[in-house]
């Protein structure tokens, strides 16, 4: 499956024309909304989608960035870092409002793994990445995750990553998994989506192509069915 992720902060004016121009005509399993930097408003953003006839998903930087017009919520704790704010401080400071507004709550373990350069949710969450050749290291984090709760696991390059996360730690995490694992950050062309797919990975996230070059949407979607 493909989810096309889209930021508050950059999903404007001409690329939000642009964007809801290519899902009159493809449309992808989902859409995520958010972004790594803080205070980033997103309900703008989802009033503009709301005709979109896809689920549009939370995918919160932090607590800020909830909105209950979101039809579900990523509920994202960076399991890869050891910050007790991305850990679950951020989750204290709206836990009341999430349960209160009703809106579908998936807990999810992040993990950031290294993509080849400073990343915004490195350096936003001031954490460091698991290194890429770390492969035991990415599956237990993510089994210990799936011990704690955790209904998603979610591999993460970073946005505008130089290097995709590796087949060979998708392969090894996916085995280990009974649970859907989500892998983004640094898919660029569909032979990197084509081997995320293959190596295990049950949803793609792509969104930083995405905001040059959006004619691309319609090709990843439909190199995502073709798969």
């Amino acid at each position: 499956m493909l989810a096309v992720l889209l930021d508050p902060e950059k999903c404007r004016e001409k690329m939000l024309v642009s964007v809801l121009s290519a899902f009159e005509k493809n449309l992808p399993d989902f859409i995520f909304v958010g972004g790594s930097s803080k205070s980033c408003p997103t309900d703008d953003l989802f009033d503009a989608l709301h005709d979109v006839p896809v689920p549009k998903i939370l995918f919160p930087g932090d607590a800020s960035q909830f909105s209950p017009e979101a039809d579900a919520l990523l509920f994202l704790s960076l399991i890869s870092g050891r910050n007790p704010d991305y850990l679950i401080g951020q989750h204290v400071l709206s836990a009341l409002e999430i349960k209160q507004s009703g809106i579908e709550t998936i807990p999810t373990g992040y993990i950031l793994i290294d993509g080849g350069n400073h990343s915004a949710v490195q350096r936003v969450s001031q954490t460091i990445p698991i290194p890429a050749h770390s492969v035991d290291e990415c599956v237990s984090t993510a089994v210990a995750g799936e011990l704690l709760g955790m209904k998603m696991i979610y591999l993460e390059a970073g946005s505008g990553a130089e290097n995709p996360v590796s087949a060979d730690i998708i392969a090894a995490v996916k085995r280990n998994l009974n649970i859907p694992l989500l892998v983004g950050g640094g898919i660029r062309t569909t032979g990197q989506l084509t081997s995320a797919l293959s190596a295990g990975a049950d949803l793609i996230v792509v969104g930083n192509v995405f905001e040059s070059q959006t004619d691309k949407i319609a090709e990843f979607i439909h190199c995502v069915k073709s798969h």
